[in-house]
């Protein structure tokens, strides 16, 4: 191993972490519908890691009818302290996450469980901003794009992006404000040709995330069914 690993009891699966011989592996979280088969989609983690809430987004996905799964980005370390999440965040190398993410695609393409051609992907807070650097990275790839409540950094080129978008933000976000998230859809749809669909909620940052304060029921459950809805449509 390249990086230091630590026990997590959620890792079922183990995958390449990129396509070249020799490569490094990575770990995750994989869950598959009770039919046996469905789309591949790649659910990106929030700053705190690979943890329950994370689980239980693959756990839905896959009751939903898709092959889902969220890579261990922080070979195994979870948090629930923001301060040492953000230390974790800074610790995690972008060309080592790129990586791992890559390698839970091309897991997934070759996945005897998974229908789709492309693969899906839905990320929160640290992993929606993935969402849209791994779409922009990995073109055709990346049949599906769901960022929620994340944005990457000002200078990421999409124009290699293909991926329809449908991306969800808090209105009342502290850390991502609605202005930044127009410019990132304005820069998608100049570089790419790609019209996002974005949607702002009466809600702030993690609306989604049931384990933190800024919980909101009514939004979360709408995006959800938003997304559903979108992966099946685009993924098939």
């Amino acid at each position: 191993m390249s990086h230091e690993e630590h026990e997590n009891p959620r890792q079922n699966v183990t995958f390449p972490a990129t396509d070249a011989a020799g490569a490094d592996h990575a770990h995750g979280y994989l869950a598959v519908p009770a039919s046996g088969s469905g789309p591949g989609v790649v659910v990106i983690q929030e700053w705190w890691g690979l943890t329950d809430h994370i689980v239980a987004i693959v756990d839905r996905l896959a009751a939903e009818g898709f092959v889902a799964l969220a890579p261990d980005l922080y070979g195994g370390r979870t948090t629930h302290d923001s301060a040492e999440a953000m230390t974790f965040l800074t610790e995690l190398p972008p060309e080592r996450a790129a990586r791992d993410l890559a390698g839970a695609v091309t897991y997934l393409e070759g996945h005897d469980a998974v229908t789709s051609r492309t693969v899906g992907a839905v990320g929160f807070c640290m992993g929606g901003a993935f969402v849209l650097s791994l779409a922009a990275q990995q073109g055709d790839r990346i049949g599906a794009a769901v960022p929620w409540y994340g944005l990457p950094a000002e200078e990421t080129d999409f124009s290699s992006l293909t991926a329809p978008v449908l991306g969800h933000y808090g209105e009342s976000d502290q850390s991502i404000p609605v202005e930044a998230v127009h410019a990132t859809a304005e820069r998608i749809r100049a570089q790419s040709g790609v019209e996002p669909e974005l949607h702002v909620y009466p809600a702030g940052h993690a609306f989604y995330n049931d384990e933190r304060p800024s919980y909101d029921r009514e939004s979360a459950e709408l995006a959800w069914e938003r997304t559903t809805t979108f992966l099946r449509s685009r993924l098939g």
